[in-house]
């Protein structure tokens, strides 16, 4: 029971560092266009982030807990050496400034930490492969719900005077940022719920049937929530104020695009990236106004971490393996 425990607070030490580290997810377009300030935005953001708690349900914690390593080879050592390696990806890349998926670290973490224990028949090659296929689709929904919003605000203001436009969506953009984090809230903080609840569940704490506990859920909430007031301002400057100028329309577009379609892949029980989807979200906005407009060499070196985010994370999850049971944990 102690191991358990002490596994449950490495994965809320975890759940801490995505709110941390993805906190720019939430708040970069609200700061870089003046909207709120940093404190007031980030105190926005984790109070959505911890309602969402309240309205999405659970399908991908259940898609993480069941859908990915199949669920007799998840052991101590596998959720260790996974919850390990993404925790370190993430403070690299933070280390950096690169807004990377925490999402995809736990996901590349876990299975390279399974693969590690089990052999590869411990990995669920349709759910590896259906996250896989959405490091490509949820920035590509999310830049073209971008384009697409961004086309239709302008043509709606086109007669109004630039101070009617900027004022009006100064307004629409704080309901637009609560959206986005709901949606943050909703898909990020599942992930490490289904980390949870399977180690829960392989260890004989939740009876015959998997499920997440409500005590599960609102802890991973709470743990995201603090981790976004604490917030990473290295990755704010990339995400908000690198990629593009944002006006407070261009961030009140990138936001909706973000949160619908994190939402509606949250509804679906599919573990998508915040950080791809709003990354899209704002080139999309961006190229709008003209190509020129995106800073595709800071864009470039997103993508690249991206790329690098689940080989990278999935090998640092097999070396904390080799290296424990080197040492004599975990046979």
């Amino acid at each position: 029971m102690i191991l358990i425990l002490f596994l449950i607070v490495v994965a809320l030490l975890f759940d801490f560092m995505n709110g941390f580290h993805d906190a720019a997810n939430s708040v970069a377009t609200v700061v870089s266009t003046r909207v709120l300030t940093p404190r007031q935005a980030v105190a926005w953001a984790a109070f959505f982030n911890f309602i969402a708690a309240f309205g999405f349900g659970v399908q991908v914690a259940t898609t993480i807990g069941k859908g990915i390593i199949d669920p007799s080879a998840v052991t101590p050592l596998v959720v260790f050496a996974g919850l390990a390696a993404a925790i370190a990806w993430d403070i690299i890349t933070w280390y950096y400034g690169l807004p990377t998926s925490s999402s995809h670290a736990l996901i590349a973490g876990f299975a390279g930490a399974a693969i590690a224990a089990a052999g590869p028949q411990a990995v669920i090659m349709s759910g590896i492969t259906r996250v896989l296929t959405f490091i490509v689709i949820s920035p590509t929904v999310g830049l073209i719900l971008g384009m697409l919003l961004t086309a239709i605000v302008l043509r709606l203001v086109r007669n109004a005077t630039p101070l009617r436009v900027d004022t009006l969506f100064r307004r629409l953009q704080l309901v637009s940022a609560a959206f986005y984090s709901l949606g943050h809230g909703t898909n990020d903080d599942q992930k490490t719920m289904g980390i949870i609840s399977i180690l829960l569940f392989s260890a004989g704490y939740l009876g015959p049937t998997f499920y997440v506990p409500m005590w599960v859920i609102l802890t991973c909430h709470a743990a995201i929530a603090l981790g976004t007031m604490l917030g990473g301002w290295r990755i704010v400057k990339t995400m908000g104020m690198s990629i593009t100028k944002l006006q407070p329309y261009g961030g009140f577009c990138a936001e909706t695009a973000g949160a619908l379609t994190l939402i509606g892949a949250a509804t679906a029980g599919i573990p998508v990236s915040t950080t791809h989807t709003i990354t899209g979200a704002i080139i999309g906005v961006g190229a709008t106004r003209r190509l020129s407009a995106v800073r595709w060499g800071v864009a470039g070196r997103v993508v690249w971490a991206w790329i690098l985010t689940v080989p990278c994370t999935a090998l640092i999850a097999i070396l904390i393996v080799e290296a424990l049971r080197f040492v004599g944990f975990g046979g």
